[in-house]
């Protein structure tokens, strides 16, 4: 494995569903934690999506590993933020055989 450069500090946020009060819901975005992270590009493409032009770039971010069942450990239901990036967590590996990083497989959205 080639090393790994923790150089960006990114937020780990989990959407929450709360009752909104008339029988539905709405979802809240909850912090869990900030990690550094290594983000690398991958493929891109642009797409429409309810008649909006929108440009998907897709990420291999990697970070420390946190074990099974902990809150810093990233779910494929979850978000990493920077700024006003949103990187939408798909997948999640074990980066290396002595399981001290993740690979998160993400996708960020963009409207064009």
């Amino acid at each position: 494995m080639k090393p790994v450069n923790l150089n960006r500090l990114l937020t780990l946020v989990a959407p929450e569903r709360t009752a909104d009060g008339a029988g539905g819901y709405k979802e809240v975005e909850t912090p869990i934690g900030e990690l550094w992270a290594e983000v690398r590009a991958l493929t891109g493409r642009n797409t429409a999506q309810n008649g909006a032009a929108l440009s998907l770039q897709r990420y291999r971010i990697t970070l420390r590993a946190a074990p099974e069942g902990s809150p810093e450990r990233p779910r494929p239901d979850q978000y990493l933020l920077e700024g006003n990036r949103r990187f939408l967590i798909h997948a999640v590996a074990e980066a290396d055989a002595l399981g001290r990083y993740l690979t998160c497989f993400a996708v960020e959205e963009v409207a064009l």
